[in-house]
């Protein structure tokens, strides 16, 4: 029987290490095995699988150098000004786990494929038996999946330290797939409306914010509208600029122009000095280029990052039809959330980028100002991929005003509340903190609820991640299913036409 168990152990980590863990496999994988349920030929299956994977791989491309094309900014606002802080970033986060569980709490991470295991195992479940929980959505981001399942242990554990093994598993793997189906069952409606019925939800660091932003854009927006101020809902891609001001609105030079003028403030204030003693710039290369190259790659990597979503988000959409018909009826795939940096107004994206970081550039000083025991160290994750995907949302939902409104608030809370948890649950000493908006401001709510209430807290944050989608479910019990199901037939159910 051990022997069984080992095998099959052992092939559930060979699949998640090497398909759950890495998204484009994931994604190519659910393409194939969608177009083998449709019965498509054998080389529109091999054609579907090889354009979801490798555009997958573009938007990764995409995604890293961005990351890369920020990285002098944070390293050099760091090392420069000596800040011996703690970064908020998914990756360091996961390493501040890895160092520190064993020295923190004697445990070793050792079990994550187990818990992905059966997180996993209860979001199919829930999403299943639809009818009773009324969830939509499955999670495939395998590597946002792994990051979370590293900081919910940490925190699970900070609230039972001394819970055994096998308790703190099942506990973990019930509250974790309540949370991956719940949260990105939020993002279904509005994510649908966003892309016109592209069936697909976000699954990742963000659910509960892109939601919560999203509705109060469009609350606030038609607040204002009801006192007659009808500007307050018109998106960025309504807005045609006069004059020179035209040339704003083309995506890729506007990007160009606002990034020249973002990064090149802050890389002046590093100076040349530093960049070149910290390995940035070569020893006489042109400092107003580095900046202007710096700059404009930042648009070229936005814009592989679209390409990438263009090229697989069609076949994962389509070929999920066969696995929602025959397996989770009604169903949608949660998948990455730069997949809806392609939609909407192209600008949004950027002005969302550039005012969150506005809110934690200015949260940080904040913290240096008030001699704050956790002084914050900002990662692009979470700068950007918080930050870029509510503007997108709020632009749509609400218009340009609360694609400028939304991302600063949010900047300011994802430094407060991670600079919060970090300190107070002691991760913060290990350098890292996941620090992305769900986990600054929802996960921070839920460990106190657990900490203070023991075991009845963990009862009482199940119910709330339950009670969640029958409410979302009792707002529109007509159009719920429908807008997954039948996305034409819930626009005309609801009034809403192609132009809006």
């Amino acid at each position: 029987m051990d022997a069984v168990l080992k095998f099959l152990m052992a092939i559930w980590t060979y699949f998640a290490q090497n398909i759950l863990q890495q998204p484009a496999f994931m994604i190519g994988l659910i393409v194939l095995v969608g177009y083998l349920l449709e019965k498509k030929k054998w080389y529109e299956v091999i054609s579907g699988f090889l354009k979801a994977t490798v555009g997958y791989f573009i938007l990764v491309a995409g995604s890293n150098g961005l990351v890369q094309s920020f990285r002098p900014i944070i390293v050099g606002l760091k090392d420069r000004f000596h800040l011996h802080a703690m970064v908020i970033d998914p990756y360091f986060g996961q390493n501040a786990v890895t160092v520190g569980i064993m020295k923190r709490f004697g445990r070793s991470f050792a079990d994550t494929m187990l818990l992905l295991l059966f997180a996993y195992i209860i979001n199919i479940l829930l999403v299943r038996f639809q009818k009773y929980t009324k969830l939509r959505s499955v999670f495939t981001t395998g590597n946002v999946q792994v990051q979370q399942a590293a900081t919910a242990f940490w925190l699970f554990l900070f609230c039972f330290p001394h819970m055994g093994r096998l308790p703190i598993l099942i506990v973990m793997s019930i509250v974790l797939g309540l949370y991956w189906a719940v949260g990105s069952n939020l993002t279904v409606g509005i994510t649908q409306e966003l892309t016109d019925g592209a069936d697909f939800a976000i699954a990742h660091q963000q659910m509960f914010g892109i939601f919560f932003f999203a509705k109060l854009s469009e609350w606030l927006s038609k607040r204002a509208a009801k006192k007659g101020k009808k500007v307050e809902n018109k998106r960025l891609e309504d807005i045609e600029l006069p004059g020179f001001l035209s040339m704003f609105n083309d995506n890729m030079v506007s990007t160009s122009i606002l990034m020249l003028f973002f990064f090149g403030i802050i890389l002046v204030v590093l100076g040349p000095t530093y960049l070149i003693h910290a390995g940035f710039m070569e020893k006489g290369q042109s400092f107003f280029f580095y900046i202007l190259q710096t700059s404009l790659m930042f648009a070229v990597y936005l814009a592989i990052l679209q390409l990438g979503v263009r090229t697989f988000v069609n076949e994962l959409t389509e070929s999920f039809t066969g696995i929602s018909d025959r397996w989770l009826p009604g169903s949608v795939p949660g998948i990455d959330v730069a997949a809806v940096l392609g939609f909407g107004s192209p600008n949004a994206a950027t002005i969302g980028f550039m005012f969150g970081a506005l809110g934690q550039f200015l949260m940080i000083g904040l913290l240096l100002i008030m001699h704050s025991p956790t002084i914050v160290v900002a990662g692009f994750i979470p700068l950007f991929f918080d930050n870029a995907a509510i503007g997108v949302y709020c632009n749509n939902r609400g218009g340009y005003k609360y694609a400028m409104i939304c991302p600063f608030i949010s900047g300011l809370v994802q430094v407060a509340g991670s600079a919060f948890i970090a300190t107070w649950v002691g991760m913060a000493s290990y350098g890292g903190y996941l620090g992305m908006f769900d986990w600054a401001t929802v996960w921070p709510f839920f460990t106190v609820i657990m900490k203070y209430l023991g075991y009845v807290g963990i009862a009482v944050v199940a119910l709330i991640l339950i009670i969640i989608p029958q409410l979302q479910y009792r707002a529109d019990p007509e159009g719920y299913f429908l807008v997954t199901k039948d996305y034409e037939a819930w626009k005309k159910l609801h009034g809403k036409s192609d132009a809006e």
